[in-house]
C-alpha cells in the first residue's frame, strides 16, 4: 500500500542520481519504473524530478562536465538546519564535501561522508520535502548502508541524526536497524572481508516493485547488468543491479500475505 510520508528530523528523505547521460538514464529509469520527469532546481546544473503518480519519487541530475567521479544514487537525510548538521557531522569525524548551499527556493543541502567513507545527503526541506511517497511499485522501499562493520559506524549517524540503534541476529551478516521515535528508517548491514573492494561503504538505496524477477529481466533489456541474482529474504525477493551508467540500486518485492 502506498503511503505519502511525512518524515522526522533524521530521516531519509529522497534520492538522488546524478549521470553523464541525462536523457539516457531518464529514458532507463523512466521505462523500468514508470517515471516521469519534471525540471527541478537548475543553479547546480541540470536536474529533473522523477514522479510517480503525480508524486516526486526521486531527482535525476547531470554531473558537471570533467568530474571524474563515480556515478552513484546518494541518500538523502532530512534535517531542520543544513549548517548546524553539517557542523555535528565535522565534529563526530564525517566529512562535508559540497554546501551547505541552496537548491534553489527547493531547499537547503549538503553531501557529506561518514567515517568509513560512504557517501550521503543532508536536505533542509523549504518548498519541496523530498520524495513523499513509498510502497508503492517504482517507489523507494528501504535505504541501507553496507559496510564492515555496523558496531562503531552506528554511532556516528546516532551522533549527528539522533538514531536509536537496534542489532538484528543473523548467521551471516551483522545487521543493525535504526530508529526514530521507535519507527524503523533505515538499516546498516556489515560485510566485514566480503564487502566488495571495488565499491567499499555505501548506501543502497531500494526501490519497490511488482515481481523481482520481471524487473531484473527488464532492466536487462534496456542496457542494465545484475549484479545480485533475485533471492528470497524475510523482508521480500530481492535483487540488485547496476544501471547503464555504473549506478547500483536494488529492488524488492515484499511478501505476498494470503
Amino acid at each position: 500500500m502506498s503511503e505519502v510520508v511525512a518524515r522526522p528530523q533524521g530521516a531519509p528523505c529522497r534520492v538522488s542520481l546524478l549521470v553523464r547521460n541525462l536523457p539516457a538514464a531518464q529514458d532507463f529509469y523512466g521505462r523500468l519504473f514508470g517515471w516521469e520527469f519534471r525540471p527541478g532546481p537548475q543553479n547546480l546544473g541540470p536536474y529533473t524530478r522523477a514522479l510517480l503518480d503525480g508524486h516526486q519519487v526521486a531527482g535525476l541530475g547531470a554531473l558537471p562536465e570533467g568530474r571524474a567521479i563515480p556515478v552513484a544514487w546518494t541518500t538523502y537525510f532530512s534535517t531542520e538546519n543544513a549548517d548546524r548538521t553539517a557542523e555535528h557531522i565535522r565534529e563526530s569525524g564525517g566529512t562535508v564535501a559540497v554546501g551547505p548551499l541552496d537548491a534553489d527556493a527547493a531547499g537547503r543541502m549538503a553531501v557529506a561522508s561518514d567515517p568509513s567513507g560512504a557517501v550521503f545527503g543532508v536536505w533542509e526541506p523549504h518548498h519541496h520535502p523530498g520524495t513523499d511517497l513509498t510502497g508503492d511499485p517504482g517507489s523507494l522501499a528501504w535505504n541501507e548502508l553496507i559496510t564492515r562493520d555496523p558496531t562503531w559506524v552506528d554511532k556516528f549517524y546516532a551522533a549527528v541524526f539522533g538514531f536509536t540503534s537496534v542489532e538484528v541476529e543473523s548467521p551471516f551478516e551483522s545487521r543493525v536497524l535504526l530508529e526514530l521515535e521507535g519507527r524503523q528508517v533505515a538499516g546498516i548491514t556489515g560485510l566485514g572481508d566480503e564487502l566488495p573492494r571495488d565499491r567499499g561503504p555505501h548506501w543502497m538505496t531500494y526501490f519497490a516493485v511488482e515481481s523481482t524477477d520481471a524487473s531484473v529481466a527488464r532492466a536487462g533489456e534496456l542496457g542494465g547488468t545484475v549484479v545480485r541474482e533475485p533471492q528470497d529474504s524475510a523482508y521480500g525477493r530481492q535483487a540488485t543491479v547496476v544501471d547503464p551508467e555504473g549506478a547500483a540500486f536494488s529492488v524488492i518485492e515484499a511478501p505476498r500475505t494470503a
